[in-house]
C-alpha cells in the first residue's frame, strides 16, 4: 500500500536523483571544450616553454586542446591569484603554481591563501638554479662577483624573475650568508630578464635555466649553480653549497586550479598530467632544461604546501623581509 510516508520518500529519493544527474553528467562529460593553463612568466621563458609542451601532451591524453595564456607579475603570483579569486571551478581554467605563491603571502599582504583558495592536481618539477653574467664580464668566478659586493656594499646588481621569486631569494639567503649587500633589479620572467643581462643592463642574472641556450652558445657565462650536486650539462660549475654559502635551491612547481573542484575532474586532469609527464618528449625537455620530475599526486602536493608555508615563514623572516 502507498502510504503518504513512502510516497514522500519516493519523492525525496526522486529529488536527489534529479539533483546528482547533472553532476555526474559533468564529470563524465569532461572536458568538452578548450581548457586555459595560466603561465605566470612571459611567453619565451623555460617555465613557458616547458608548460607549453606539457600542455600539448596532456591536451592529447584529454582529447581537447590546453591553451596557454601568459599572465606574468608579481613574482609570478598574479596568474594563480587572479584565477583563484575570479574563475569558476569547473575544470577549465588551471594554473602553474611557483614557489612563490607560498612565499610572497608571508611579505606582503595577498587577497588570496595560498593554502585554502586552490585545489592541488599534480606536482610536476623543479628548477635548476644558477647565476650567469656576460660572457665579457670581468667576474670570471663566482668569488670575483662577492668580492667586488664586498668592495662596493648595494652597488653590485642582479636581476631576477621579481620580489619573493626563489631566484631572488636564494641571493638574499646567500648575501646574508657571504655579509655582503647586493642590489637587486626584479623583472617579470625570465625572458626579459635574460634580453636585459644580454643588454648590459643588469650585471648578472640569478634564474632558473632560460640561460641554458646562452651559455652553451658562448653568450653567457654560468658562475655558479644551486642544487645538492652539481649539474650534469655543466659539471665544471661549482654549486653554491661547495663554495661555502649553505644556499640549496630547486623550487618545486606544480599545477592547480581555483578551490572547490570536482574530485572527479581533478582525477581526469591529474591522470592526464602525469601520463604527460612520462612521454619521452617531455623526459627529453626536462632533461635539455636540466630539471627532474617531481611528481607528487593532488594530496601530496596539497600537503608539501603546507609544510613549506610553514617552513618558508621562519626563512622570510630570518632575511628580514615579512610584512611588518
Amino acid at each position: 500500500m502507498n502510504t503518504p510516508l513512502s510516497r514522500r520518500m519516493l519523492l525525496a529519493s526522486a529529488c536527489a536523483t534529479a539533483l546528482l544527474a547533472p553532476l555526474g553528467a559533468s564529470a563524465q562529460s569532461y572536458p568538452s571544450k578548450a581548457i586555459t593553463l595560466i603561465v605566470p612568466w612571459p611567453a619565451g621563458g623555460s617555465t613557458d616553454r616547458h608548460m607549453r609542451l606539457l600542455a600539448e601532451l596532456a591536451g592529447k591524453q584529454l582529447g581537447q586542446n590546453i591553451i596557454i595564456e601568459n599572465k606574468p607579475g608579481g613574482g609570478g603570483t598574479l596568474g594563480p591569484g587572479t584565477m583563484a579569486m575570479t574563475a569558476k571551478p569547473d575544470g577549465y581554467t588551471i594554473a602553474q603554481f611557483p614557489l612563490g605563491m607560498l612565499r610572497i603571502p608571508h611579505m606582503q599582504k595577498m587577497q588570496w591563501d595560498p593554502l585554502k583558495d586552490f585545489t592541488y592536481i599534480v606536482g610536476v618539477s623543479g628548477y635548476t638554479f644558477g647565476f650567469t653574467v656576460r660572457a665579457d664580464s670581468p667576474y670570471k668566478t663566482f668569488k670575483d662577483y662577492i668580492e667586488a659586493a664586498r668592495k662596493e656594499p648595494g652597488k653590485i646588481d642582479y636581476g631576477s624573475t621579481g620580489a619573493g621569486s626563489s631566484p631572488h631569494l636564494l641571493m638574499e639567503e646567500l648575501a646574508l650568508n657571504a655579509k655582503v649587500q647586493l642590489n637587486h633589479v626584479p623583472f617579470k620572467g625570465n625572458a626579459d630578464l635574460q634580453q636585459a643581462l644580454l643588454g648590459g643592463h643588469v650585471m648578472a642574472q640569478s634564474d632558473a635555466t632560460g640561460w641554458d641556450k646562452f651559455v652553451d652558445g658562448g653568450q653567457m657565462r654560468l658562475l655558479v649553480t644551486f642544487g645538492e650536486k652539481r649539474t650534469k650539462r655543466w659539471p665544471n660549475v661549482p654549486t653554491a653549497k661547495e663554495l661555502g654559502y649553505g644556499v640549496v635551491s630547486q623550487s618545486p612547481y606544480g599545477i592547480v586550479g581555483p578551490k572547490g573542484m570536482d574530485p572527479a575532474v581533478v582525477k581526469t586532469l591529474h591522470d592526464a598530467f602525469r601520463k604527460a609527464m612520462d612521454d619521452p618528449k617531455h623526459l627529453a625537455l626536462l632533461e635539455e632544461l636540466n630539471q627532474d620530475l617531481w611528481y607528487r599526486s593532488g594530496e601530496d602536493y596539497a600537503k608539501w604546501a603546507g609544510e613549506t608555508f610553514v617552513k618558508d615563514k621562519v626563512l622570510i623572516e630570518r632575511l628580514g623581509l615579512a610584512a611588518k
